[in-house]
């Protein structure tokens, strides 16, 4: 314990310093500590001194929304959690009345935008908490789901999660989890990208049922239920430049100066034959676009090239994009 306390004191003694260079000021009123431990009185707090006064060790501490408890059981955590909401509830209660109202579909809508997105936040974290203390946010989702279907409060639950299309918040955390996993693996950047456990935890965490497992250890648990443990993923392309630093594109549009309701076609025609004389050595490039109901496309043509399969026209490019992409007007273009 006297190794750990001088560690984290040189590690304070130098954010101080950094801090000091750099013009910022750390509150000492304001931090706090928390001594992770989950045995009692075998270790005691560590004195940590920031600007020659002691820190504070508390038992629970809130860092980014989610509290953090010296035992990590985070049972503070979702007690609050649970309590906020519960009152986030009314708003459902209040949209559900028999005369008047919003339709199902526009409450789940809600539901998930004020509810379940509260539940959601953090659970890759307080996720490996005990299942006695996950299950205490359960009856916030059944009630939020009866309340959104209109079912009797003797519906079976599995019925309300095929009825309103909404999973366990078993399935939800899980799923949640295997995605913040495929992110990190997608980026050989990121720190735990090539992370593995020191082989005495995993005796340790073997050995004791109360270890609390870290959070690769429960993603190897899950890809191992869905027989996705040998599951290769593919890492993201890297990009060669930022968005901030996109070279600028340079074009000449000499009917910038006309407007198109005031002109006639034939002086479209002429300023389009005196740029095509003008740049006779540059390769034409002509484009088009139209919109409809449900998708934007666009098409380009070459010469000289050969056409794509089922395309009768020479040289023709076309694309379809979702709808409501950003779209550039038809224009003609010079490339050399």
């Amino acid at each position: 314990m006297n190794f750990i306390q001088r560690q984290l004191q040189t590690a304070v003694n130098n954010i101080t310093q950094w801090c000091d260079s750099n013009g910022f000021t750390i509150s000492t009123s304001k931090t706090a500590g928390v001594h992770f431990c989950r045995k009692r009185n075998l270790h005691l707090d560590p004195e940590i001194k920031l600007y020659g006064e002691d820190i504070k060790f508390v038992n629970k501490i809130r860092f980014l929304g989610v509290i953090f408890d010296k035992k990590l059981s985070f049972l503070s955590h979702v007690k609050q959690l649970r309590k906020k909401c519960e009152s986030a509830l009314n708003i459902l209660k209040v949209l559900s009345t028999t005369a008047w109202g919003a339709d199902r579909v526009s409450m789940i809508k809600i539901y998930r935008a004020t509810v379940l997105s509260k539940l959601e936040y953090g659970c890759t974290i307080y996720g490996s908490a005990r299942k006695s203390v996950l299950q205490k946010l359960d009856p916030v989702h059944h009630i939020a789901l009866r309340l959104c279907s209109g079912a009797f409060r003797t519906s079976p639950v599995k019925s309300l999660y095929v009825e309103c299309y909404e999973p366990a918040l078993e399935l939800k955390r899980q799923m949640l989890s295997l995605h913040y996993y495929f992110k990190i693996q997608s980026n050989s950047n990121h720190p735990f990208n090539d992370f593995k456990l020191r082989p005495f935890l995993l005796r340790l965490q073997n050995a004791r049922k109360s270890f609390i497992p870290v959070f690769f250890t429960r993603v190897q648990d899950i890809l191992y239920d869905f027989n996705l443990l040998y599951l290769h993923v593919t890492p993201e392309p890297k990009s060669n430049f930022p968005p901030w630093g996109i070279p600028v594109v340079q074009f000449l549009n000499p009917f910038q100066t006309f407007i198109k309701s005031d002109t006639a076609d034939i002086i479209y025609q002429q300023i389009f034959n005196e740029h095509r004389q003008e740049y006779d050595d540059f390769i034409a490039i002509y484009t088009d676009g139209s919109k409809s109901a449900e998708h934007v496309s666009f098409a380009f043509v070459f010469p000289n090239t050969t056409p794509l399969r089922d395309t009768s026209s020479p040289g023709v490019r076309g694309f379809t994009t979702p709808r409501y992409p950003s779209v550039w007007p038809p224009s003609v273009f010079s490339s050399p």
